[in-house]
């Protein structure tokens, strides 16, 4: 009898997320052995370049070790304690260390995953007002486009059909803000000034001034939305018009946030604090699952009372607030300041921009570049609609040496922000090579 292979017995039983299935058929599970840094190790000892961070969590890479030293210290203290009536050091240092990120949000809520603090964030707007007595505030105002995680609160929120569409008959209704203002970088004009889109955009929301609770968006960059980048003056455009009609703010801030986007926050870009931040992924560094929700003292009283008065907010999760996580992320918080991560990115980023420009310049088949911080993407020039081109130059660079996980057709990079330059270099020339192996044949059609 033939002996499975590791991944053949995996695939008997393994749902992988996020795609079809049928396609491990032609494309075989990697059988991951290590990681360190940039590099995921495979069974068959190559290693190749987390492209896109594992899911843009990777923040510091894989296994640092200043976070291995973090999670042994704590371990060899306590694992988890529920953290209903409890409390510690380490949640209450990371407490104040995330509070200091903002000069008004001055309370966390801890939670497990990034659409569950969404979830969360979208809850104590909409409970804060049934506490205040303001009924008809129920609904929520998102950008077109936009996504928040596919819990049925997130996705309700989200406009990106592929994960949403099969849903509709137990999602609720939302109003999307459109045209959203996309820029380039935040060198494009339209960075610092949406007025033209605006007048639009605000005439639409004034049907919705009373009866909406919260507007909740990425700030400036649409992630599972194909990397889409926008005007900050957008965010500050929202914000003063959230703040004139006694409406919430919610940043999303799970991928954008610990400096991706060049910045701590990407509601920095803008100058603005928002009355939520919901912060999960880099938190982390994608050692674990970990996310947290900022607001202000505001929301916080409207909840503080005498119990018969039945304004608690009774929602919790078993690991909200864990311990093996809270001190990886406190250590990434000191580890981003030390070594002033924010501005890698910033650096990193536009050697990745010069990269990408040369591929497209080389290759030909690369439209609409852009980059904020240490993300950059294109689009694919797509001649065949039939043919699934970013998946094929997944494969091929796969064979290459890159995970290079496209969306759909946009090719995108998202790797660590401490990723040496000699690494771009080496990404750059496995996505040209990928792109020239599968395009020509695209183009020829």
């Amino acid at each position: 009898m033939t002996q499975l292979s590791l991944v053949e017995r995996g695939l008997k039983h393994i749902w992988h997320p996020c795609g079809q299935m049928k396609d491990y058929e032609i494309f075989k599970p990697l059988e991951v052995t290590g990681a360190k840094g940039s590099y995921i190790e495979l069974a068959t000892g190559e290693k190749i370049i987390d492209a896109n961070s594992s899911w843009w969590c990777k923040t510091l890479g894989h296994n640092h070790p200043r976070l291995q030293k973090a999670v042994l210290a704590q371990i060899n203290k306590f694992e988890h304690v529920i953290l209903a009536n409890t409390t510690n050091e380490t949640i209450t240092l990371l407490s104040e260390k995330l509070t200091s990120l903002t000069t008004s949000l001055n309370k966390v809520f801890y939670a497990g995953d990034g659409s569950s603090a969404v979830e969360i964030a979208m809850k104590l707007s909409l409970h804060s007002r049934v506490n205040k007595g303001e009924t008809k505030k129920t609904k929520f105002i998102a950008l077109k486009n936009g996504f928040h995680g596919e819990t049925l609160g997130a996705l309700s929120v989200s406009d990106v059909g592929i994960y949403k569409t099969p849903y509709q008959a137990i999602v609720f209704d939302t109003f999307f803000i459109s045209p959203v203002p996309y820029v380039s970088s935040n060198e494009d004009p339209l960075w610092l000034d949406c007025s033209e889109q605006w007048q639009v955009i605000e005439k639409q929301l004034e049907q919705h001034i009373e009866t909406t609770t919260a507007v909740i968006l990425e700030p400036i960059l649409q992630a599972s939305g194909h990397m889409k980048i926008y005007s900050q003056d957008l965010l500050q455009r929202l914000r003063a018009w959230t703040y004139k009609h006694n409406i919430h703010f919610i940043a999303d801030e799970i991928m954008t946030g610990i400096g991706r986007t060049g910045k701590m926050l990407a509601c920095q870009h803008a100058g603005i604090e928002p009355d939520f931040i919901c912060l999960g992924k880099g938190l982390t560094a994608g050692w674990m699952p970990f996310s947290a929700i900022l607001t202000s003292d505001e929301i916080y009283q409207c909840f503080y009372d005498d119990y018969n008065n039945g304004t608690s907010f009774f929602h919790s999760h078993t690991y909200g607030g864990n311990a093996l996580g809270a001190s990886i992320v406190l250590e990434v918080l000191n580890i981003v300041e030390e070594v002033n991560l924010c501005e890698q990115a910033n650096v990193l980023g536009k050697i990745m921009l010069s990269a990408m420009r040369e591929i497209a310049h080389e290759t030909g088949v690369l439209a609409n570049i852009r980059q904020i911080g240490a993300v950059v993407a294109a689009e694919l020039i797509v001649t065949d609609p039939n043919r699934r081109l970013g998946f094929e130059v997944y494969q091929k660079a796969v064979q290459l040496g890159a995970l290079l996980r496209p969306l759909g057709n946009t090719i995108y990079w998202v790797p660590p922000l401490n990723t040496e330059v000699e690494t771009i270099d080496k990404l750059k020339q496995i996505t040209k090579a990928a792109l020239l192996a599968v395009m020509i044949t695209n183009l020829a059609s």
